[in-house]
């Protein structure tokens, strides 16, 4: 459903009109991303397959956490290799927006070698995967070059907590340098049809904890999502493959309306936790009831309130921060989740063969997705399956009640939605689309069949 914070909105639109919304008319089906086709066993560790639009690295590995640049930081082996925080290279202090408390922190940082992306990007979405014990938290930056061969500032993607007791886990507004804007969770080029790029980057992880506690986070994976996905309010449409559908827990978000309205009020605000929430729990996962114990008890689910308060940017203003939701869905043991965008229904249709949903990012007006029933600036919901003719299986949280999650959607209209980067709002106005923008959550030793799938997308 339409999202209750405009903030999703106005990146929308401000990315639409970066990207020169002058387009009045449909792009040819032949300037759209071609079909993807399954990677070569031998295809680079943490790339996507060429050719594409998508290209993702990630840091996760003993050898990656080595590789970095460490300023009082270090790796640990073990069954899932980590960074953490060993000697304090400074002391600084944080003034929390949110909360009015200024604070002292020791602090160490780690900066990633340079990626040079196979994909020249006008978008960097990052995800980490960590664990934030009380008195301790992360923040993610971004550097990186354009084709112009200048440079970035270093740009805030994030500053991050698991829990809300230490700091206020926020995005950052107001950043940009000219050339690029981080929109909440998103850097983007300002002006693509410029043809500026931007060709490489770093990420930089700074761990900081109570002075003198000895505590640390433990970051397990770090990494990001760079696209160059073409302009385009249509797509090709996709042959389908054979029927199969997943097992997955079903809850509405709306059955939430007017719960905690210092978490954005449930309801329509809170598609991306419960989306989360049934993927998390797809894996066999859950808080436990001391977790819940801060849930009123007359509600119902209250797992979904619990993901929607540990998904919560406070700048933004509500639970629809992507990389805040995958890096909840990693706060349980053993599990892994990034942001990514996806080139095709035929690779999701992958995923779910080997047994990974994934949580989807799409807007439509209401008569664009026969049996939805409402139009939306911007909502996620979770794919878990195809029928025999290709239709989407999806639970979709925009339901009255849990009975009601399961549904069926036009391959072609949901198809469409899902990848297009541009689409016509009801009073005609051009916005933005997203591309393909999903999320994927795995258990960190998948199998065979799971980590194919993953790799052949570049997420391993």
């Amino acid at each position: 459903m339409p999202s209750s914070t405009p903030r999703r909105t106005v990146l929308a639109a401000a990315l639409a009109a970066a990207a020169g919304t002058a387009a009045a008319t449909a792009v040819p089906a032949s300037a759209a991303v071609p079909e993807g086709a399954a990677a070569p066993d031998g295809a680079a560790r943490g790339h996507a397959p060429a050719p594409g639009l998508v290209d993702n690295r990630f840091w996760s590995s003993y050898t990656d956490w080595r590789c970095g640049s460490a300023a009082g930081t270090k790796a640990v082996a073990g069954h899932r290799p980590g960074l953490v925080l060993a000697t304090p290279a400074g002391r600084t202090e944080y003034a929390d927006p949110h909360t009015g408390r200024t604070s002292a922190w020791e602090y160490a940082s780690w900066t990633s070698p340079a990626h040079t992306s196979t994909v020249p990007a006008t978008e960097v979405i990052a995800s980490w995967n960590a664990h934030t014990p009380p008195g301790t938290w992360l923040q993610v930056e971004l550097s990186g070059t354009y084709s112009d061969a200048t440079a970035t500032p270093w740009y805030v993607l994030g500053r991050w907590a698991s829990g809300d007791g230490d700091i206020r886990r926020t995005s950052v507004d107001d950043q940009t340098d000219g050339k690029s804007t981080v929109w909440t969770d998103t850097f983007a080029i300002d002006d693509t049809a410029s043809g500026l790029r931007l060709l490489s980057y770093r990420l930089r992880l700074t761990l900081y904890r109570t002075p003198g506690s000895g505590l640390t986070p433990t970051v397990w994976r770090l990494g990001a999502m760079a696209s160059d996905v073409p302009d385009r309010f249509t797509v090709p449409a996709s042959e389908p493959g054979p029927a199969h559908e997943l097992t997955v827990p079903r809850y509405s978000q709306n059955t939430h309306v007017g719960q905690y309205p210092e978490y954005d009020n449930g309801g329509e605000a809170w598609c991306s936790p419960t989306s989360s929430q049934m993927i998390v729990e797809y894996w066999g996962r859950r808080p436990s009831a001391e977790q819940l114990a801060w849930v009123n008890p007359d509600f119902a689910d209250p797992q979904v309130c619990h993901a929607a308060r540990f998904t919560y940017d406070h700048q933004y203003e509500g639970c629809g921060n992507w990389p805040f939701n995958a890096a909840y869905a990693a706060t349980y043991p053993d599990m892994n989740a990034v942001v990514t965008r996806l080139r095709s229904l035929t690779e999701l249709e992958g995923l779910v063969r080997a047994g990974i949903p994934a949580i989807t990012s799409q807007s439509f007006r209401k008569e664009e997705l026969t049996g939805a029933g409402y139009g939306t600036s911007g909502h996620l919901m979770t794919v878990i399956g195809f029928t025999a003719d290709g239709d989407v299986i999806a639970n979709d949280p925009a339901s009255p009640d849990n009975a009601a999650v399961r549904r069926i959607y036009r391959r072609r209209e949901w198809e469409n939605i899902w990848l297009r980067t541009k689409r016509y709002d009801a009073n005609g106005k051009v916005r933005s689309g997203t591309g393909g923008v999903c999320y994927i959550y795995w258990p960190a030793k998948p199998a065979s069949s799971q980590h194919r799938a993953l790799r052949t997308l570049g997420l391993l």
